[in-house]
C-alpha cells in the first residue's frame, strides 16, 4: 500500500508562485496515475491536475489552466505541482492522490490513496 506525503505549502502573497511536492513510499508511484486535488474551507474537494504513469498525458481543471503544471519523477517517487500567479481563491489544503486505473479521472472517488494535505494560504 502506497503512502503519500505532501510538502511545500505555506503563506504567500497574491501573484507569487509555489511548488508543492508529494513523495511516495511503500511502492513505486510509476504504476499509478497521480493527481492533485484541493479543498477550500467549507467546500468540497476538487480536482486540480493529473498525470498518467509516465506523464505522457496530463489533465488540468479549467480554473487553473495556464497557471499550474504537474510533473513527476518516477525515479525519485515524487509528483510536483507548480502554481503560478497565485490568487486568494487558491487558498486551500492541497492533496496528492494515486489511482491504479488507466484513465485520467477527476472524481475524488476514483483515487485509492491520499496524502494528509499541505495548506496553502494566499494573502491578497
Amino acid at each position: 500500500q502506497v503512502q503519500l506525503v505532501e510538502s511545500g505549502g505555506g503563506l504567500v502573497a497574491a501573484g507569487a508562485s509555489l511548488r508543492l511536492s508529494c513523495v511516495g513510499s511503500g511502492g513505486p508511484l510509476k504504476t499509478y496515475i497521480m493527481a492533485w486535488f484541493r479543498q477550500a474551507p467549507g467546500k468540497e474537494r476538487e480536482f486540480v491536475a493529473a498525470a498518467s504513469q509516465y506523464a505522457v498525458t496530463k489533465k488540468y481543471a479549467d480554473f487553473v489552466k495556464g497557471r499550474v503544471a504537474i510533473s513527476r519523477d518516477n525515479a525519485k517517487n515524487t509528483v510536483d505541482l507548480q502554481i503560478d500567479s497565485l490568487k486568494s481563491e487558491d487558498t486551500a489544503v492541497y492533496y496528492c492522490a494515486a489511482d491504479d486505473g488507466y484513465a485520467l479521472r477527476t472524481d475524488v472517488r476514483s483515487y485509492e490513496y491520499w496524502g494528509q494535505g499541505t495548506q496553502v494560504v494566499v494573502s491578497s
